[in-house]
């Protein structure tokens, strides 16, 4: 997501990502997973469009939940690598 988020601010473009909740290495709790929820969803709001940084073609719960809303909101969705 960093080398996504860097690319794509060099090409001129606005990037709201989500917030980085592993950077420590440390696992988050349930709750901790919940909080993140909903600025996610509000991050999608505001954009224009939704990229999905998916090495491998990996797509987890949480992701597959904001893919879902994002289609239900009407933003385009692409992806990094293939599904």
């Amino acid at each position: 997501m960093r080398r996504a988020n860097r690319d794509l601010t060099f090409a001129g473009v606005i990037v709201v990502a989500p917030g980085e909740a592993d950077v420590t290495g440390e696992l988050i709790s349930n709750e901790q997973k919940a909080v993140l929820d909903a600025p996610h969803l509000r991050k999608i709001d505001l954009a224009d469009r939704v990229l999905i940084v998916n090495p491998g073609g990996y797509i987890g719960e949480s992701t597959s939940k904001e893919i879902a809303y994002a289609h239900a909101t009407g933003k385009p969705v692409s992806f990094t690598d293939p599904v």
